[in-house]
């Protein structure tokens, strides 16, 4: 997925701030959280290119394992059942949560170790074609990259439908649509 998670991010994060505004977590921070969290699967490329000089396939590194995620997302849950700091706790768990759902999207048309590291199974719902060169443009030319196109799409939609709902009351305070 090249276009998608952020957008998807964007999306997962303003439907679950609503279910989280009783605990008065700042909402451009529950959106940074979010965001950070959808890229940070994506972080092991600086170790794929600057350290393994692309030897192994980036989705074979610990930040594109699941169990990773979901430990995070658990002791983020941990944390808000037990912790006095909800706020923070909430902006874990968004963070994981979009980290995982990084994974989901991601097992679309790229492989993912979803057992791993305990199991070397890779999984993905569909492959991609090797026809054209250069490899990125294989992706761009697949079905697949149409559902980004309708993730981005959905995602600019909602945000404009949030601006203007914040233009009819300016009193809101949603960083979503600023």
């Amino acid at each position: 997925m090249f276009i998608g998670h952020l957008p998807a991010s964007y999306m997962m994060s303003k439907v679950l701030l609503r279910h989280f505004e009783s605990a008065k977590v700042n909402p451009g921070w529950f959106l940074a959280a979010g965001l950070f969290g959808a890229m940070a699967p994506d972080t092991d490329m600086f170790y794929f290119y600057f350290v393994d000089h692309r030897q192994n396939h980036h989705h074979t590194y610990f930040t594109h394992f699941p169990l990773v995620w979901l430990v995070l997302l658990m002791v983020s849950a941990a944390w808000l059942q037990l912790g006095k700091s909800k706020a923070a706790a909430i902006l874990a768990a968004n963070f994981s949560l979009n980290g995982l759902f990084h994974m989901v999207l991601d097992t679309v048309v790229g492989d993912i170790w979803w057992l791993a590291p305990f199991i070397d199974q890779r999984f993905s719902f569909f492959s991609v074609p090797a026809l054209y060169q250069p490899w990125w443009l294989n992706f761009l030319f697949h079905w697949s990259f149409a559902l980004e196109i309708c993730i981005l799409t959905a995602a600019i939609l909602l945000w404009r439908h949030a601006w203007h709902e914040r233009r009819k009351n300016p009193k809101a305070n949603d960083i979503f649509c600023q």
